[in-house]
């Protein structure tokens, strides 16, 4: 019987410190997303695909940048368009202080844990 309880107090506490304090993860994609994009300027996702040298594809590309504003490592905003000109505005994207934040954290764990890999 106290094993049981001894198991559910630690569930307990540990959902609770997952709820409070989650871990930011960030794969490879969106690390490199936020690589260009802390280049120095804003972009929008055709851009990004450009600027990545065929590792993004255009059909993934905004898929990972709503799951990256989601997240709060990006933000976006839409283009103004000029009066003549047909179609949808573009939606541009910039790093936040919060993505700049991870990338920095991920990529010095990156060099501590496999410096031989690390370019």
């Amino acid at each position: 019987m106290t094993s049981r309880l001894d198991i559910s107090l630690t569930r307990c506490k540990l959902n609770g410190v997952a709820k409070h304090l989650p871990v930011p993860t960030l794969p490879p994609k969106q690390a490199l997303i936020l690589a260009l994009l802390i280049q120095g300027k804003e972009l929008y996702g055709l851009q990004i695909v450009a600027a990545s040298e065929n590792r993004l594809k255009r059909g993934t590309v905004y898929v990972t940048l709503g799951r990256m504003e989601d997240k709060g490592y990006i933000e976006s905003r839409l283009e103004p368009q000029a009066p003549d000109m047909g179609g949808l505005p573009r939606r541009i994207y910039r790093p936040t202080a919060f993505g700049r934040r991870v990338l920095t954290a991920w990529t010095q764990l990156a060099h501590r844990l496999v410096p031989e890999f690390v370019k």
